[in-house]
């Protein structure tokens, strides 16, 4: 059976940490924080569209990590939500076991962030101090983990604006700046992963397709980013035909706002428009980028990179219309968010898979 010298003890930290068995257990680490990421992502939609997100009215990232222990606790928490207006103007007279059912959901996805913050910290130092890290990703990953503490943050950041005495929801923008973040994040962990997994990427691919690779990765991004937009303004409860918005291509309404800009994040009719727009050029591209990449007959991890990208894009463009003529059921809202994790992750695979030539390393 074939080995790898690297793999034994007592050799300089560059070779071990270089070795392939510990490139494996630091990738499969990656990968795993990237899984959580994803199941964040998931449970903060989930909070989103059962109303759920401004439930734990107070920020204690120690204390918080125990959930109400009698019913003092209970009652405590329930009259601090009963101070803002969404209970006033949505939940009145829903009493405490309803209060119950709302504040589970946004603990889960709470302690969920403390939990990956957890398992990233504790295996990265560990990895650091036995050597089988490569000392040039040390400092990226502490960035990493730092921006992945500063989410906390934000995600407080995103709540405090439902607090507004003329809201029930959060701010759009601070929930798109929460969601960025996270896909970011997200991004980055995979990306080191990747890395990690294949330091030598052998890629040889015709330009074409390359480019609408690249292109697809900057249009999935884009098109995240207003999906954000029409999750944060409730877009998607109006205008529920497709392909036609009130009998129209482009709805009257469009440029109702003043100036012009605002009806990019805050006009309802412009925010679904410019989403079903960047949505179907995003898949039109990824298809073409998938087609030309495998007419040019790639490796087998890049052909199978680009099979993933055509279908995660198919099923996430169903998917999306279904929740709009469904007029946004919680389950084809959240698997929604989920499949868009789906397709940036096949993308960026993708993306890796063709971008280098052996030699360099991500």
């Amino acid at each position: 059976m074939p080995f790898d010298v690297r793999d034994f003890p007592g050799l300089p930290p560059d070779e071990r940490a270089a070795s392939a068995a510990n490139r494996r257990l630091v990738a499969g680490w990656l990968f795993l924080i990237s899984a959580m990421i994803a199941v964040m992502i998931g449970l903060g939609g989930a909070t989103r569209v059962t109303g759920s997100g401004l439930s734990i009215m107070e920020w204690a990232p120690l204390r918080g990590m125990l959930p109400p222990l009698n019913d003092a606790d209970w009652q405590r928490l329930f009259a601090l939500y009963k101070e803002i207006p969404q209970y006033t103007l949505l939940h009145d007279g829903f009493g405490i076991e309803g209060f119950k059912r709302i504040f589970w959901l946004e603990w889960t996805h709470r302690l969920w962030g403390r939990l990956i913050g957890i398992a990233f910290l504790g295996p990265l130092i560990w990895f650091w101090a036995t050597g089988r890290l490569q000392r040039r990703l040390f400092p990226r990953l502490l960035i990493v983990f730092a921006l992945g503490a500063l989410q906390g943050g934000v995600g407080w950041f995103m709540v405090a604006s439902g607090f507004d005495p003329d809201s029930t929801a959060v701010s759009a923008y601070r929930l798109v700046i929460h969601l960025v973040l996270a896909l970011a994040l997200y991004g980055a962990i995979l990306w080191t992963g990747l890395g990690v997994l294949f330091p030598d990427r052998p890629a040889h691919i015709p330009p074409v397709p390359h480019t609408l690779i690249r292109l697809a990765v900057g249009l999935v991004v884009l098109t995240l980013i207003a999906g954000g937009f029409v999750a944060g303004t409730h877009a998607g409860l109006d205008y529920n035909t497709f392909p036609l918005m009130a009998g129209q291509l482009v709805p009257d309404a469009y440029d109702r706002l003043t100036p012009f800009w605002r009806n990019l994040t805050e006009n309802i009719a412009a925010v679904q428009f410019d989403h079903r727009l960047l949505a179907t050029i995003t898949g039109l591209t990824a298809l073409a980028a998938a087609g030309a990449g495998l007419a040019s007959r790639p490796e087998p991890s890049l052909r199978c990179a680009l099979i993933a990208v055509a279908l995660a894009i198919a099923l996430q463009y169903a998917l999306g219309v279904a929740t709009l003529l469904a007029v946004v059921p919680p389950a084809l809202a959240v698997a929604h968010q989920l499949v868009a994790v789906l397709v940036l992750t096949a993308v960026l695979v993708a993306l890796h898979r063709s971008g280098a030539r052996a030699g360099r390393r991500g």
